[in-house]
């Protein structure tokens, strides 16, 4: 997800400003295709998640949940920021919910690259264990 979002924020989401002919189609296709993507991983990421939290073979119990509270803060954010954009989106192109899906990404962005950070970090301690 780490590298999906970094390629979203820096290329995808500041493109659309540029799209041209039927935006809401694009737009509409756009959310759809992402979604088969997206949704799997992130569902993914939340069960195995919440499943460390339950069993903390490799990180302790404060560390399992700090990755989760990651986790359900970037579906909040995808809910409560990123989602709406979309839907106005959906209706037309427009430049304030465009410039704002880019802007707000930035927190999904830092949030995945931190938890990837973390993840490594983790899994290089368990490792060398």
């Amino acid at each position: 997800m780490t590298g999906l979002v970094w390629f979203v924020q820096v290329v995808h989401y500041p493109l659309f400003a540029y799209v041209e002919g039927d935006f809401v189609r694009y737009e509409q296709l756009h959310t759809v295709r992402t979604g088969w993507v997206v949704a799997p991983v992130m569902l993914a990421e939340l069960g195995s998640s919440a499943l460390l939290v339950l069993n903390p073979r490799f990180v302790t119990r404060n560390e399992a949940l700090i990755g989760l509270a990651f986790v359900i803060a970037l579906w909040v954010s995808t809910w409560a920021l990123q989602i709406p954009q979309h839907t106005t989106l959906a209706r037309g192109y427009d430049t304030s919910a465009q410039r704002f899906l880019v802007t707000s990404n930035w927190l999904r962005t830092v949030l995945w690259s931190v938890r990837s950070g973390l993840l490594l970090y983790w899994l290089g301690r368990a490792l060398s264990a």
